[in-house]
Formats: structure tokens, C-alpha cells, sequence
């Protein structure tokens, strides 16, 4: 994905958080079919735009999304933790907000939208509407990234719900 890389207004409010050296590193690590940097800045990027269309907080959105999985333990292959990952599932957006607030200034916000972005897998439910678009961005992402190594036809499907998302928010 590089349509980000022709957003100048995008490239600005993340550009912080991209040379950090420690968020550089999940470029390394597998999710899914992709790697967790690539899978985060999916989810930022496509909740920002749909944040923006709506005259929300998309910053925030922006910012939320991208470290929404920024967190340290380095799992490559989930299926070596099966009977451990609804526990994972559950652990890893406290632990995102605990490393994303090492290493920048976030507002309460940008926190709610890492700490629910599991949500329904997670009980805490989000609190904003930006919350609330990364959550179900992710979870279509993450469904389009997991069903790649299963059936293309899946991944059709979940593209065809996002441009429905997309063209319905226009």
C-alpha cells in the first residue's frame, strides 16, 4: 500500500511516529498474511481518510490507528499460540498503549482508540466515534489479511465491503 505516501497532510500528522527507531521495528514482524507495520498503517491510513470525510478527529484517528498494535512482544506466528489467543487478543492493546505512551505525548483519545480497538473480541467498548472506525477498519483488514492465506474469493469479499464503506461516507 502506498497511496499514504501521496498524502502530504497524512504524512505530516504520522511522520513522528514513523522514525521512531523502536515503531520501526514491527516492520520486521509478521501479521497475518503481512507485516504488523504494514497492517497498521493500513488501518491508519483508511481510518483517517473515513474520519476526515466525516469531519472527525482524523489526527487522532490517524495517529490511534497506526499504534494500535504497537506493542512489544514479538509474536511472528499466532498459530504457534493457539490456546493463548483470546488471552493475546485481550493483553496486547493495554500493552500497545503502555509502549505507545513511552514514547509519545497521547490524548485520551488516541488511548481509547488503542485500548478498544479489539472490541467485540475485548469487553471495553470504545468511547468515540473514531474508536469506533478503527476498531471496524482493523477488523475488516485484519479478516482481508488472515483469509489471504485461506481463499482469494474471501478477500474479494472484504474489499468489496470496504469500498461500500468508502462510497457510503462520500
Amino acid at each position: 500500500m502506498t497511496k499514504y505516501l501521496k498524502d502530504q497532510e497524512y504524512l505530516l500528522i504520522i511522520n513522528n511516529i514513523m522514525e521512531n527507531e523502536e515503531f520501526k521495528k514491527m516492520d520486521k514482524i509478521k501479521h497475518h498474511n503481512t507485516t504488523r507495520l504494514d497492517h497498521s498503517l493500513k488501518v491508519s491510513y483508511y481510518s483517517y481518510k473515513i474520519a476526515k470525510s466525516l469531519k472527525l478527529d482524523y489526527q487522532g484517528v490517524a495517529r490511534g490507528g497506526l499504534l494500535h498494535d504497537f506493542y512489544t512482544e514479538q509474536i511472528s506466528d499466532c498459530s504457534k499460540i493457539k490456546d493463548k489467543i483470546l488471552l493475546f487478543s485481550v493483553k496486547h492493546p493495554n500493552e500497545a498503549v503502555e509502549n505507545s505512551l513511552e514514547y509519545f505525548d497521547l490524548s485520551e483519545k488516541e488511548i481509547n482508540i488503542i485500548k478498544t480497538h479489539m472490541f467485540p473480541i475485548d469487553y471495553k467498548i470504545p468511547k468515540y466515534a473514531e474508536s469506533w472506525i478503527v476498531s471496524l477498519v482493523d477488523k475488516v483488514l485484519s479478516l482481508g489479511e488472515f483469509s489471504k492465506k485461506f481463499s482469494y474469493k474471501l478477500t474479494y469479499i472484504f474489499n468489496l465491503y470496504l469500498l461500500f464503506i468508502f462510497n457510503t461516507v462520500k
